[in-house]
């Protein structure tokens, strides 16, 4: 080889070694530092999205009203989509773990069959589980510090305040029966 050519060769290989030992240094500079209201935030919406899961499953074979197993599959469809979404901006911010559910929600529920657990999910997690979310996600669209999570927790609160209000309706027809 002639020495042109192995000087560039070996300026090119050390350009990509400094930028390879660069590169962690410059990915650690772009991914911004979750203030602790957003780290809080990502926390209790992932589990609360991860519950609301894993009881609406619990309900396509445990709940005997066929309304409830409506609303539980709606509330699979539209929860596993924020939880995508919640899950991309979290790691965006290097957090990887996923949520959990809230093992005593799921632990009252699992046991129950029929009508006792219809009543049971109605009230633990249709109508107390949303009211929750949505003073959850209000709280981030109001005063979160991260623009990204704040845009998402407000395009995601009117889906969650509208299944709210479904979980309001649901629980009085069955009050009503």
């Amino acid at each position: 080889m002639s020495r042109s050519l192995i000087s560039r060769t070996r300026a090119v290989a050390l350009s990509l070694a400094v930028a390879a030992a660069l590169a962690p240094v410059a990915q650690a500079q772009t991914e911004e530092k979750l203030s602790p209201i957003d780290q809080q935030f990502l926390q209790d919406a992932g589990q609360a999205g991860a519950t609301e899961l894993a009881a609406s499953k619990l309900a396509l074979t445990h709940a005997s009203d066929r309304q409830v197993r409506e609303f539980a599959q709606r509330m699979i469809v539209d929860h596993t989509k924020l939880a995508r979404n919640l899950d991309v901006l979290a790691k965006r911010h290097a957090i990887t773990a996923p949520a959990t559910a809230d093992s005593s929600v799921i632990g009252s529920l699992q046991n129950l069959q029929g009508a006792e657990f219809d009543k049971a999910y109605i009230e633990k997690v249709a109508v107390d589980g949303h009211e929750k979310a949505v003073a959850l996600f209000k709280k981030e669209s109001e005063s979160g510090n991260d623009t990204a999570l704040k845009a998402a927790a407000t395009k995601a609160l009117p889906v969650i305040s509208h299944h709210y209000e479904m979980a309001q309706q649901l629980a009085k027809a069955k009050a009503a029966s």
